[in-house]
């Protein structure tokens, strides 16, 4: 049979005053929190070095930050922005670091130069001009001279030797018209013609090459 005495209890001195008489072990408490925050120093002391010697060894081994890849100095980060007016800050600062001498970019001054470029192109491609009014020479359309090539062909020198004869699955090649001239507009002249002038272009193109 058990010899415990379930009323051995009843004799403790908490139970005679009817709360806990004695302390919590604080001790124990203490040294747990301070081993811990040592443990948590310690922890990031070794990410802190690990960090230095890794970012060390990718310096050696790729070369230090020149004004390319640097970051711009006196700009506030912004992480949680992302913008197309922001993406053009940033091309600019870029654009301005490049050294020269730098291409003209469609956007901008540039795209207005390339754009006065390519009217004054349209004026000597597409249209009649007087090149010796005295002479009577005239500038033809771009357009216009390419059929004429085709229809007549060019003017060449009489040749002295005979003529090659072909080989078997040979043939003359014959001039035709270019289903296209190449040519495109840039974004820039699109957005400031718009779509009613291209469209223009394009009639008066097909009219021209007919």
């Amino acid at each position: 049979m058990s010899t415990l005495d379930p009323r051995e209890h009843y004799h403790e001195p908490s139970v005679k005053e009817g709360y806990e008489v004695t302390d919590a072990n604080t001790t124990g408490i203490i040294v747990f929190l301070v081993g811990l925050a040592l443990s948590i120093a310690v922890f990031f002391f070794l990410c802190f070095v690990m960090g230095k010697v890794i970012n060390r060894q990718l310096e050696a081994h790729d070369g230090p930050l020149n004004k390319w890849n640097a970051s711009t100095p006196g700009v506030a980060s912004r992480n949680l922005e992302s913008s197309p007016a922001i993406e053009q800050q940033q091309l600019q600062q870029l654009t301005q670091k490049f050294p020269a001498p730098r291409l003209q970019s469609d956007n901008g001054d540039g795209g207005q130069d390339l754009a006065d470029l390519h009217d004054r192109e349209d004026l000597l491609l597409n249209y009649y001009t007087w090149v010796d009014r005295s002479q009577g020479t005239v500038r033809i359309p771009i357009d216009r001279a390419m059929q004429l090539i085709a229809q007549w062909g060019l003017q060449v020198a009489p040749q002295s030797q005979a003529t090659e004869q072909l080989m078997s699955g040979d043939s003359t090649p014959v001039v035709e018209m270019p289903l296209t001239n190449g040519f495109a507009r840039t974004g820039y002249e699109q957005q400031e013609h718009g779509p009613s002038e291209l469209a223009g272009e394009q009639a008066s193109s097909h009219a021209n090459n007919r």
